[in-house]
C-alpha cells in the first residue's frame, strides 16, 4: 500500500529550486509528438483514409491498424503531463499564482481551439464550424484544475481515480436533442453534433475523463518534487505501470467493465488480438 506524504513544505523557498528540465518527461512528450505526427501524416496521405477507419477490422491491415492505435497514447499522455507540469510550476509559486496561471492558460487554449484552429480548418471568418478537440479539452481541464489545487493531494488523487474509473458508468445516460442540456451533457461525457443559428459544433473530446487525467497527473507531479527519492519514484512508477497492464487485461478479457466496444473472436488470431486492443477513444474509456 502506498501512503501519501507531503513532498515539500508549503513555504519551500523558490531559490532552492534549480531551473532544470526533467529529461524523462521531455523525452516522453517528444515521443508522443512524433507518434501524433505519424497518425496525421497517414490521415492526409494514405489513400484509404478517405474510405474507412484504420481500426475497422473488416477492412484494415495489421500495420495500418497500429498507425492509428498507437495514437491512443497521445492525448492521455499530453493531458497527464500537463498535470505534472502544473504541479512542478506550482512548486515555485503560491497557490493563488498557480490557480491564476492555470485559469488564464485554460482560457487561452479555448480561444486557440475556437478561433485560431477553427479558422485554420475552414479559412472562413464567419466561423461556421467549431470542432472541440484535444486543445479545448486541455483548456477546460486546466480551468477545473485551477480550482482543484486548493484541496489536498489525497483528495485530488481520490477524485481523479473516481472520475477515471467510474465515468463509464454514465455510458448508458443520453440527453437527446439539440438544446443546451444536450450540448452540456455532450461536452461533459458524450460526443455529439449541434447546429445553432448557422453555427455547427462537433464535440469530439468530452471533458469529464480528461479532468480526471489532468488531476491524476497533478498528483503524480508530487513524485518529481525536489528531494523526492528517485529510486522510490522509479519503483512506484514501474509497479503502477505493470499493475495497470494487468488490470487492463483482467477487465478486457471478459468484456467486464470499462469499455462499450467489446472485443470478439475474428477471422484469425492476429485480428482477434487487434479486436482485443481496439478500445474506445471518443470519449476515452477506462481501458
Amino acid at each position: 500500500m502506498l501512503t501519501m506524504t507531503k513532498p515539500f513544505p508549503e513555504n519551500f523557498a523558490s531559490n532552492e529550486i534549480k531551473r532544470q528540465r526533467i529529461e524523462s518527461i521531455d523525452l516522453l512528450r517528444g515521443i508522443v509528438m512524433i507518434i501524433m505526427a505519424l497518425d496525421h501524416v497517414r490521415a492526409f496521405f494514405h489513400y484509404d483514409a478517405f474510405y474507412f477507419s484504420p481500426t475497422d477490422l473488416t477492412q484494415t491491415s495489421g500495420i495500418l491498424f497500429f498507425t492509428r492505435f498507437i495514437t491512443h497514447y497521445c492525448a492521455p499522455v499530453f493531458v497527464f503531463l500537463a498535470g505534472i507540469s502544473a504541479f512542478l510550476y506550482g512548486v515555485k509559486k503560491t497557490k493563488k499564482e498557480l490557480a491564476f496561471y492555470l485559469f488564464t492558460r485554460g482560457l487561452w487554449l479555448l480561444f486557440v481551439e475556437l478561433f485560431i484552429i477553427s479558422f485554420g480548418r475552414t479559412f472562413n471568418s464567419s466561423y461556421p464550424l467549431f470542432v472541440l478537440q484535444v486543445i479545448w479539452a486541455i483548456g477546460i481541464s486546466m480551468i477545473v484544475l485551477a480550482a482543484m489545487i486548493y484541496i489536498s493531494l489525497r483528495w485530488i488523487l481520490l477524485t481523479s481515480l473516481i472520475i477515471i474509473i467510474a465515468h463509464n458508468v454514465l455510458d448508458t445516460v443520453h440527453v437527446p436533442g439539440n438544446g443546451l442540456a444536450s450540448f452540456a451533457w455532450s461536452a461533459l461525457h458524450e460526443t455529439g453534433v449541434f447546429s445553432w443559428a448557422g453555427f455547427n459544433i462537433h464535440v469530439s473530446y468530452p471533458v469529464l475523463p480528461w479532468i480526471g487525467v489532468i488531476a491524476l497527473g497533478y498528483w503524480f507531479g508530487s513524485l518529481y518534487a525536489p528531494g523526492y527519492n528517485a529510486q522510490m519514484r522509479r519503483k512506484i512508477l514501474l509497479s503502477l505501470g505493470v499493475g495497470a497492464i494487468f488490470l487492463f487485461i483482467l477487465l478486457r478479457v471478459n468484456n467486464f467493465y470499462g469499455d462499450s466496444s467489446n472485443w470478439s473472436i475474428q477471422k484469425n488470431a492476429a485480428f482477434s488480438f487487434l479486436s482485443f486492443l481496439n478500445v474506445t477513444k471518443y470519449p476515452p474509456s477506462l481501458h
